[in-house]
């Protein structure tokens, strides 16, 4: 593989995934009408489309949410096993999911633009029968 190659791979690898820190607000809405375990809101994570989630990281991600006083935990010592931390989203968690929205909402007309102006360009315009019959 060229070094030019491994670059364009990098890029294509970047470009697929979702936007930077994205799994910051799907983790406050999935928060929002549903309390959590950890592990309940990996699962959800995968069928919301990110399907490879890092364990470490995603369990740092939700110690700096309730850090920054996003999300609140409590220990679930009801069911056997283990006790486990159940995550609920604060009213300043739900502050910040509506400017995530806001931005991501300007992000969204963006991207309606870019497919618009991307389908102008390259699928063939469309002929009606008419015009093929003037073409005859």
């Amino acid at each position: 593989m060229t070094p030019r190659s491994s670059s364009i791979d990098k890029k294509k690898a970047e470009a697929a995934g979702a936007p930077k820190n994205f799994i910051i607000p799907v983790l406050l809405l999935l928060l929002k009408d549903w309390n959590a375990h950890g592990y309940e809101l990996m699962q959800k994570l995968t069928q919301f489309g990110f399907h490879s989630v890092d364990q470490g990281n995603f369990y740092r991600i939700l110690r700096q949410l309730e850090k920054d006083e996003l999300v609140t935990s409590e220990w679930d010592t009801t069911s056997s096993g283990p006790a486990k931390r159940i995550y609920s989203i604060t009213s300043a968690g739900e502050q910040y999911l509506d400017i995530w929205a806001s931005s991501l909402e300007q992000y969204q007309k963006m991207l309606d633009q870019f497919f618009n102006m991307y389908t102008n360009f390259f699928t063939p315009p469309r002929y009606t029968k008419n015009e093929d019959k003037k073409n005859d």
